[in-house]
């Protein structure tokens, strides 16, 4: 984590990239709970509490229509492929162009674009091919993060967050596009279950500029209505959990003849047993202490993941609000859960020049990711 730099007053300025916009996408259909317990045909009354149990009311999904017989008809590994990259072009062009809309940004004008994904394999990467459905600049310099899972948002940010203090005033994009309906396996065992019943299809971008103290990006793009504090994004801290390295990963199925994913049931209490020690040492970076920080975005992974992460941390439910307000509402999006909450965040308007948050993610690996954001006036 860089170090940070008061100025007149004690207070930080310009002293590291915000992010100045945040844009969602869904795709597919709007399922309950209930809907996709009848979609998939599920009978086993302990996979059917799963569903009923995780805390998520609706999810979007690009699922097939049923076939004549009612059931899911299946679509192979190259019908999975194409999904993912039909899918993942539409809701990412529409997630950036909603971000840049809300900034004032044009297309012309991103520098850097970093795509990520762990629900297909793409190449060229999604990257490369938004290049030409969005027309972009030919000569953006570009970052794929394939395979990080859940938190990769976080080290997307990062590295965008590095080619920002190097390209003063320029615009760098992190897209999370996950098609996680191109990422699964219908059985009737459990662990199949476990993924079933959780995950949904979204897009999530952000828009990050390093501001020049002179303002001259502000007035190249002109002048604008009063706009919110923007936070800065000051570090990040990370966590390997080696121990528990399988705990969440893709395994190849035979029979079905693609990829599958597997949760390990212990996840929650891995998580939890690490969580302080990445937080507080992010937060000690800076001189900080718990206690100082106002707003909290966590990734949702689900229902016993977030109450690990509350419980260790000793956060309130209102800490966590948007955490779980996504999850009711789309599911657990992967890399992109953390940022439909920090939109939800951002779209309260409650965050005050002046306060401190962290954004936090975990996933493969296992891995712990949380960066530190203070808000400034824009």
């Amino acid at each position: 984590m860089i170090p940070l730099r008061p100025l007149d007053g004690g207070h930080l300025h310009r002293s590291a990239p915000s992010i100045n916009s945040v844009g969602t996408a869904v795709a597919g259909r709007s399922f309950s709970q209930a809907d996709l317990i009848d979609r998939f045909a599920v009978s086993d009354p302990k996979v059917a509490g799963l569903f009923r149990a995780s805390g998520i009311r609706r999810r979007y999904l690009t699922l097939p229509e049923p076939g004549p017989d009612g059931r899911l008809v299946e679509e192979s590994a190259g019908d999975l492929r194409d999904k993912h990259r039909r899918v993942a072009l539409d809701m990412g062009s529409r997630a950036i162009r909603t971000c840049l809309d809300r900034a004032g940004i044009t297309p012309s004008q991103v520098g850097y674009l970093c795509c990520v994904t762990t629900t297909g394999l793409l190449t060229p990467g999604l990257s490369a091919l938004l290049l030409g459905e969005m027309r972009l600049s030919p000569r953006v310099q570009r970052l794929d993060i394939v395979g990080m899972g859940c938190h990769a948002a976080i080290n997307g940010l990062t590295a965008a967050r590095a080619w920002c203090m190097t390209h003063p005033g320029a615009v760098a994009v992190v897209l999370c596009a996950e098609v996680c309906s191109a990422a699964y396996v219908f059985d009737s065992t459990m662990r199949t279950a476990v993924v079933n019943s959780l995950f949904g299809d979204g897009a999530a971008a952000v828009a990050l500029t390093y501001q020049p103290a002179d303002g001259a990006w502000e007035r190249e793009r002109g002048q604008q209505e009063q706009r919110r504090p923007v936070p800065q994004l000051l570090g990040a801290a990370s966590q390997v959990i080696t121990s528990a390295v399988d705990a969440m990963r893709y395994d190849w199925d035979d029979r079905q003849g693609r990829l599958s994913f597997f949760l390990d049931p212990q996840i929650p209490y891995v998580i939890g047993a690490y969580v302080e020690e990445v937080v507080d040492r992010l937060l000690a970076a800076a001189d900080l202490r718990r206690s100082d920080v106002r707003h909290w975005v966590v990734h949702g992974g689900g229902k016993k993941v977030i109450d690990a992460v509350r419980v260790n941390l000793r956060l309130t439910r209102n800490d966590v609000r948007h955490t779980m307000a996504v999850l009711r509402d789309y599911g657990n999006l992967s890399s992109g859960s953390v940022l439909f909450s920090y939109e939800r965040l951002v779209e309260e308007g409650v965050a005050r020049a002046g306060d401190y948050g962290v954004i936090m993610a975990m996933g493969p690996g296992s891995t712990i990711e949380a960066a530190l954001l203070r808000w400034e006036d824009a």
